[in-house]
């Protein structure tokens, strides 16, 4: 490459490292970058002449204010789409040709008229130092305008697709994060922890000593940026409550005496790869890992939050009559001194101080334990697809719900999202296979707790 092209990376490299320019825009410079983008969709002349051209026009982006990028992205979203007559005329020859010799041949001028310029536009970025990088937050700003724009979807759908074939799992790295990794990886920890918010140095000092572990997913063309981060606990039996997981003053365990991982705190770390898929079996590398340094382990467990609960069970009034029975209002409303009534336990649940009253929140156990359990089996969008996304997650990488644990996180967070609940979910590796293929073909979800239901009624008392 030549030492102009050479200049020209850098400086782009610049660009994506300081913050969003405020240009706007107008009618000649969306003149400009529409004659750049049929550039850069006709993909004339070699690799060294889309490299140039990639490095244009992502310089023309990333100096634009929001308005101006939202204009950019309507502009490849709604005129480089794939020509409607080309795609007419190829499926009618391909129609015409099934079951002849010329059908396969048909069939790759179909696939090449629904391969549109958008594709062609976004690939030539792959070239690029930073190009893969450009194109996550690329996406991030696509997924923020699409709220508004339903005509974006098209783009967005594109993007994800060619997003979950360069992301694949087999094409991540893991690595071990430790207290002696770099300054700025450990700062990136800290910024990117989205399920318990690391409140200090001494927190992450915590989460990082002798008896934790910390893996992070490393794409290779995002080598600084971790894609994912799983946080590990070593310990002897299967945790029911993230306090004591999190607590800075507790002693640290034994590693070597360990015969269960407990997996606290998954964090997808890059918004503009949401919903992309990175293939089942994720956690099953971070086993592998452990396994090896920890022969002894025999269980690997999550004690993962339920947070879409609260807001299921409140769009959800039905669901009430299930869980809570007659008993158990007639109990509530005796200890809260509230209406024996399906509103009054609703009305007392919308605090938190029933959970520091014992007899009260023993009496609540059971009915908030179907409730949970209800939401995790039962609660689907459409017909097959899991409500709770971390349940997605986990099933989907082949683990079995085990146990719904009662008052698992006393923070705000926890009442807030799920009545103080978490569950836990279990990876068997003999299991793991048949798990994923039973939800896939079934919907057939992995489970134990419906064993523990009526465990939770015989402790009520």
């Amino acid at each position: 490459m030549n030492r102009l092209i050479a200049r020209g990376l850098k400086k782009m490299q610049g660009l994506w490292s300081k913050p969003a320019a405020h240009r706007p825009l107008d009618a000649r410079a969306l003149q400009k970058l529409h004659a750049q983008l049929q550039e850069c969709a006709r993909g004339a002349g070699g690799e060294v002449s889309a490299r140039q051209r990639a490095r244009r026009l992502g310089e023309s982006y990333l100096q634009l204010n929001d308005a101006g990028r939202h204009a950019f992205l309507r502009l490849i979203a709604t005129e480089f789409g794939p020509d409607p007559g080309k795609v007419a005329t190829a499926h009618e020859h391909y129609q015409a040709s099934i079951g002849l010799p010329a059908q396969w041949e048909a069939e790759a001028l179909l696939w090449r008229a629904l391969r549109s310029p958008r594709t062609r536009i976004l690939t030539q970025f792959n070239a690029l130092p930073q190009g893969v990088r450009f194109l996550v937050d690329l996406r991030a700003d696509l997924l923020r305008f699409l709220k508004e724009d339903p005509e974006l979807a098209s783009l967005d759908r594109e993007l994800e697709y060619s997003l979950s074939a360069w992301f694949d799992v087999g094409f991540l790295e893991l690595r071990r994060i430790t207290w002696h990794s770099p300054a700025a990886l450990l700062e990136k920890l800290i910024q990117y922890e989205a399920v318990h918010t690391i409140h200090s140095w001494t927190d992450l000092k915590n989460r990082l000593d002798s008896d934790r572990r910390c893996y992070g997913f490393f794409h290779p063309r995002m080598p600084d940026d971790p894609l994912i981060f799983v946080e590990v606990a070593l310990t002897d039996r299967l945790a029911n409550d993230v306090q004591h997981l999190l607590d800075e003053h507790a002693p640290i365990f034994d590693a070597q005496a360990a015969d269960t991982a407990i997996f606290y705190s998954i964090s997808n770390t890059q918004v503009g790869l949401r919903g992309v898929s990175f293939g089942n079996f994720l956690l099953k590398r971070v086993i592998e890992d452990l396994k090896r340094d920890f022969p002894q382990l025999k269980r690997f467990a999550t004690l993962s939050p339920l947070p879409l609960l609260r807001r299921w069970a409140e769009k959800t009034p039905e669901v009430w009559q299930c869980a809570f029975q007659s008993g158990d209002l007639e109990r509530i409303g005796k200890l809260a001194q509230c209406p024996p009534t399906l509103e009054g336990a609703r009305n007392l649940l919308t605090g938190e101080e029933w959970a520091a009253n014992p007899r009260l929140a023993r009496a609540l156990l059971p009915p908030l334990t179907r409730l949970a359990a209800h939401y995790l089996l039962a609660a689907r969008v459409g017909e097959r697809r899991v409500y709770d996304p971390v349940a997605r997650f986990h099933l989907g990488n082949g683990a079995r719900v085990e146990r719904v644990n009662f008052l698992a996180d006393r923070s705000n967070k926890g009442f807030r999202q799920a009545y103080g609940m978490m569950v836990n979910y279990l990876y068997t590796l003999d299991d793991i296979e048949e798990n994923v293929e039973n939800l896939l073909s079934a919907g057939k979800i992995a489970t134990r707790i419906r064993d523990q239901i009526s465990e939770a009624r015989k402790g009520a008392g």
